[in-house]
């Protein structure tokens, strides 16, 4: 049977909507997390009403209190959600009705179309305040294991073969840059949520004098010179959802960081790398094979950025269709966006975790940083010194590396007089260029993988997250 919901409706209606069309239209399961967000929304909405006469000032005072006084029987966890009222705002707004009538005048010059992007914004610049410690977090126990192992030199990959000597810091300090430029686009995003849309209606904005400006600087829409801050166009407050995808969009982006750093985990923990060793906190073992160890943090971390990447596009999708301006379909962004924060935040806050658990073995690494293949590039440089022509110099050096495998001999160990019967070019100085040391202290040039840069990146990184 169709049961009806006893679901508050305008007298445009007879009765109430059913019961089945309450449950698959709710979304008071999901929205509720909202709550602080929309009591304060609500508290500055009457404090406004109540500065410009549509309440008086006692009617402004008693709806704040009550307001004040349901938000701590939610803390409590005493305030019971009802599922026939749909959503955060009309559980709120009819609870406050029944602690006090005047809460009945609250709705006038607003609508939930309108009400639910303020909240959605300003539950959104909390959760950014947040996230960018948390990166910030990541980054500082990303640069205190490349300290720790600062002169530990691993082979850099192009291609995933080896192909030039790094510090093993360098590579880490990547991961930082890349999470430096999530949190350059975090601030950036912020400004454009920060702007607050109540007062637009529910898409025509209100006949009632409505002092937007009073309203917005009260909840913190201020600019950085502490101008309030609110939307133009009432029609594209109301239905604006960029802010929703421009943050999925970052949040898939540091996902994606998240997803190669964790990625280069796994294969440098694997038997067939061996240069890392996570702790047993943050692996786990098999059902059937007793010897295993599997870096299934840094695995489900890989996984979660599909994740992110899925709510991302299922947001554009949604968008993409919609005439103007507030369409229920709008009700699907929430369950998007909020997976996205929670995604992205404990994501990060495990990887971080993770990173101050990883032992670097310093001998495995050296090991496979002393492949002499790994300097041919720099052999090719030493004849470019000595005027040859870069590309003739590359391909007399390839000669000889195909020599070497040809005798089966490594590079390094080659004579002069082999090495002279590839070109008269080379002289007894080449076999310097194979000193490890010596080839990473001439890379000193900005942003090079060079001793005395890394170490100045390193200094300048504490210093930024300090």
């Amino acid at each position: 049977m169709n049961k009806k919901s006893p679901l508050s409706r305008s007298g445009r209606f007879k009765g109430g909507v059913g019961e089945d069309v309450s449950r698959f239209t709710e979304s008071i399961s999901f929205d509720q997390r909202l709550w602080r967000h929309d009591i304060l929304g609500s508290i500055a909405h009457a404090t406004m009403l109540g500065s410009i006469g549509v309440l008086s000032k006692a009617e402004a005072k008693r709806i704040v209190k009550a307001l004040e006084s349901i938000g701590e029987d939610i803390e409590k966890g005493s305030f019971e959600w009802d599922t026939t009222l749909e959503d955060v705002h009309m559980n709120i707004e009819s609870e406050l009705t029944r602690r006090e009538p005047a809460g009945a005048k609250l709705h006038a010059g607003r609508s939930r179309n309108d009400q639910v992007a303020l909240d959605m914004r300003m539950w959104l610049r909390d959760e950014i305040v947040e996230l960018d410690v948390e990166i910030s977090n990541l980054q500082k126990a990303i640069v205190d294991l490349a300290i720790e192992n600062d002169q530990v030199v691993i082979p850099g990959y192009t291609h995933l073969q080896r192909a030039q000597p790094v510090y093993i810091s360098h590579h880490l300090l990547a991961y930082v840059e890349m999470f430096a430029r999530d949190h350059e686009r975090l601030l950036d995003a912020f400004s454009r949520i920060n702007v607050c849309p109540l007062g637009s209606g529910a898409l025509a904005g209100s006949t009632l004098a409505l002092d937007r400006k009073q309203v917005a600087s009260f909840l913190g829409f201020e600019d950085a010179k502490g101008r309030p801050v609110v939307t133009q166009n009432s029609m594209d407050a109301v239905s604006d959802r960029d802010f929703a995808v421009e943050f999925c969009f970052i949040a898939s982006m540091t996902g994606v960081h998240l997803s190669r750093l964790a990625e280069d985990l796994i294969l440098w923990s694997s038997s067939e790398f061996d240069f890392i060793q996570i702790s047993d906190e943050y692996t786990t073992g098999s059902s059937l094979m007793p010897q295993k160890k599997n870096p299934d943090i840094a695995e489900i971390a890989r996984g979660k950025s599909g994740r992110l990447v899925g709510n991302l596009v299922s947001l554009l999708t949604l968008l993409k269709g919609l005439p103007m301006t507030y369409n229920r379909d709008l009700q699907e962004d929430k369950e998007r966006l909020f997976d996205s924060v929670d995604t992205i935040r404990s994501t990060i806050r495990l990887m971080a975790a993770m990173m101050s658990n990883i032992a670097v073995k310093a001998e495995n690494c050296k090991n496979a940083a002393s492949d002499p293949n790994l300097l041919a590039t720099d052999l090719t440089d030493y004849l470019v010194e000595r005027k040859v022509p870069f590309r003739e110099a590359h391909h007399i050096v390839g000669a000889l590396v195909a020599l070497a495998e040809k005798i089966d001999k490594p590079l390094n160990l080659l004579s002069i007089k082999e090495m002279e019967g590839v070109s008269k070019k080379f002289k007894a100085d080449a076999l310097d260029v194979f000193d490890l040391k010596k080839a990473l202290d001439k890379r000193n040039i900005t942003g090079s993988p060079g001793t005395k840069e890394v170490k100045k990146q390193l200094r300048s990184w504490l210093k930024r997250l300090a």
